[in-house]
């Protein structure tokens, strides 16, 4: 089909108020617009798709039901690419040519069944009705990709209000990605994600969506779609998963906690600049005593030695396991991009990698191309229990490392690389992602994160104490009743430190 075959048809059906056939398949894209994917707290690195059953589409003016026992119907309002031309395999350069049209969508989803999806929306965005496009189509041709908006009303309140400006994926890298591996057909219709401000609505709201594209010739529009809630009269599960709900279901389907009514989340724990400060002034051997203190005595990561004696290390643990070797498990999971590939490649700044494994020195856990990724990356330390691989090259790195020393054996001869981002075993104590972990030339510190001020405040105020008792020690004092001391040295320094 010709540009033009392509044009004079696409302009037809909008003169048509969108008559065109129900779609062979609805592909549905999970996440796109920055200010959702704000919202969500997840980046996508590709983008993810689902299908939504043809029988999903309705027309404008329509309404949808939300089915008896569920609380949670909640509209997205989205740009909806119409598939003009067969598309296999075609590169981004031509993958609008294959579009013969947008228009307005509604990718509506009851949240209260997505428990059972398993990820495929099936059951909780594939109800009759959960599709409504139109009510009319916007020619490709006569608009750029980048500059459409679409906006979304509840009840004649504006609520959805974005534009494909700066998309995470372009329209152009949706149809040829999906045209690998899929044939687009003509009449496909693909959902192109929606922007913040989806939520709840109920029976008796209408929710309108509408596609422009403003600054083109004309304004096209494609009209406000219209669609009306109303309530069911079925109940879902009496032959499969009913519905269910929880916070987490609540909190997206409205858009946050706020939104449905739930009670904030406390603040997760903030590794700040000014912590780090007051965690450098202090030395492992201090705030060891200080964990003692509380009861806290299995926090350290036995037999490891750093690679930079002298140097600092501070930061919060990212976990790797490894397990012993069996030669099927390390055929199966050592290979490509593994456990141990996976784990240095996410870190991110502030980060250190504590590896578990289970004390075996006799081969390496970490060489110095992956120690590098670490520092590209901005990790703060890498600690393992086991061996470093290429040891002089790490040790040349900024990155500081703890080990149990050098082995130039590779990986398969003891480990499997196995999992990331759980609760491990490392040099005698347990590490879990999130820990504070703080090495110097004493040895490595497992902090948890709810300790970690206390533990501190208490560290530096013991350091001044016993920074003025090694004074008097060397001015000649006697330790008896100086260290520690006692009342009458405790007042002492009271009066000498104001």
């Amino acid at each position: 089909m010709t540009d033009q075959e392509l044009s004079d048809r696409t302009g037809a059906d909008a003169e048509a108020q969108a008559s065109f056939r129900r779609p062979g398949k609805v592909i549905a894209l999970h996440l796109n617009y920055p200010s959702r994917i704000a919202q969500r707290g997840r980046v996508p690195a590709q983008p993810s798709y689902f299908l939504k059953p043809s029988s999903s589409v309705a027309e404008s003016g329509g309404v949808i039901e939300r089915p008896v026992g569920t609380e949670l119907l909640a509209f997205e309002g989205e740009i909806a690419l119409v598939i003009g031309s067969p598309a296999k395999n075609v590169s981004r350069e031509e993958a609008w040519l294959h579009v013969a049209a947008v228009t307005a969508a509604n990718d509506f989803g009851v949240y209260d069944l997505r428990w059972a999806d398993k990820g495929s929306n099936l059951r909780s965005k594939g109800g009759d009705g959960f599709t409504p496009l139109g009510p009319r189509l916007i020619d490709a041709r006569s608009v750029d990709p980048t500059a459409l908006r679409i906006r979304t009303w509840v009840d004649g309140a504006l609520v959805q209000d974005d534009t494909t400006a700066e998309l995470a994926f372009p329209f152009d890298q949706l149809v040829a990605d999906l045209s690998q591996l899929i044939t687009l057909e003509e009449g496909d219709v693909i959902l192109t994600g929606t922007p913040a401000g989806s939520s709840v609505v109920g029976p008796g709201q209408t929710v309108e969506v509408e596609v422009d594209a403003p600054d083109a010739a004309g304004s096209p529009s494609s009209g406000r779609l219209v669609t009306t809630v109303i309530q069911g009269q079925v109940e879902p599960g009496a032959h499969g998963a009913g519905p269910q709900v929880d916070d987490l279901q609540r909190s997206e389907a409205w858009g946050s906690r706020e939104a449905a009514g739930l009670p904030a989340l406390p603040q997760p724990f903030e590794l700040t600049a000014e912590l780090r400060e007051k965690i450098a002034s202090v030395g492992t051997a201090t705030l060891s005593a200080q964990l003692r203190k509380r009861g806290l005595n299995n926090v350290t990561i036995d037999g490891v030695h750093p690679t930079h004696p002298g140097e600092r290390m501070i930061g919060r643990a990212r976990t790797l396991r490894f397990i012993p070797n069996r030669e099927d498990l390390f055929e199966t999971h050592a290979g490509g991009f593994n456990a141990q590939k996976r784990a240095f490649d996410s870190l991110g700044p502030g980060d250190v990698l504590v590896i578990e494994a289970r004390g075996e020195a006799g081969t390496g856990t970490v060489g110095d191309i992956l120690a590098l990724r670490a520092q590209a990356l901005g990790a703060a330390g890498i600690v393992t229990d086991g061996g470093i691989r290429d040891l002089a090259a790490v040790t040349a790195l900024e990155i500081p490392a703890y080990s149990q020393g050098g082995h130039p054996a590779v990986l398969g001869r003891r480990h499997v690389p196995w999992d990331t981002d759980l609760t491990i075993a490392c040099g005698g104590t347990a590490v879990q992602p999130g820990d504070v972990i703080v090495g110097d030339d004493d040895g490595v510190l497992v902090i948890p994160p709810r300790y970690v001020e206390e533990i501190v405040e208490a560290a530096i105020v013991q350091e001044r104490e016993e920074t003025y008792i090694a004074e008097r020690v060397a001015a000649g004092e006697s330790v008896d009743g100086l260290y520690p001391m006692n009342a009458a040295w405790k007042k002492r320094y009271e009066e000498e430190t104001r």
